[in-house]
This record gives C-alpha cells, structure tokens and sequence, in this order.
C-alpha cells in the first residue's frame, strides 16, 4: 500500500497528491492519503468515482483523515 502525506495542506492539494500516486498504479494498488483538510473527506471519493477507483476507507482520528483508495 501507498502512502500520502497531505497533511497541513487545502484543497485541492490532497487530491492532487492521490492523483499523482494513482497515476503509475497498477490496477488493485491500494493508496492512502492523510490529510488534515476536512474537504478532502468529500473530495477523494467524488474524485475516486469520476477516476473509476474505489473507495476502500476512510477514518478520523484527532482531525487527521485517512481515505484509502483501491485503483481501477
């Protein structure tokens, strides 16, 4: 699994981040973002359904998010 560190960082940045490792990942590849911007809690799964990925989780702990992704 993938791992992504956007914490500390706003919208749109997060997605940008997934999107980046997504692009060189193979079908299956799970990737996690972590993210401290409440907005990617609705970001990452509206971009993850436009991309044909799959949102696997997501999780908050102490205002960190974790949403993984299964890539398409």
């Amino acid at each position: 699994m993938t791992v992504v560190d956007a914490r500390g960082l706003r919208c749109p940045a997060p997605v940008i981040r997934i999107a980046r490792a997504a692009r060189d990942a193979a079908p299956g590849t799970r990737i996690t973002v972590l993210a401290t911007d409440p907005a990617a809690v609705h970001d990452v799964p509206a971009w993850a359904r436009m991309r044909g990925h799959v949102m696997v989780e997501s999780t908050e702990t102490d205002g960190e998010y974790a949403l993984t992704v299964e890539v398409g």
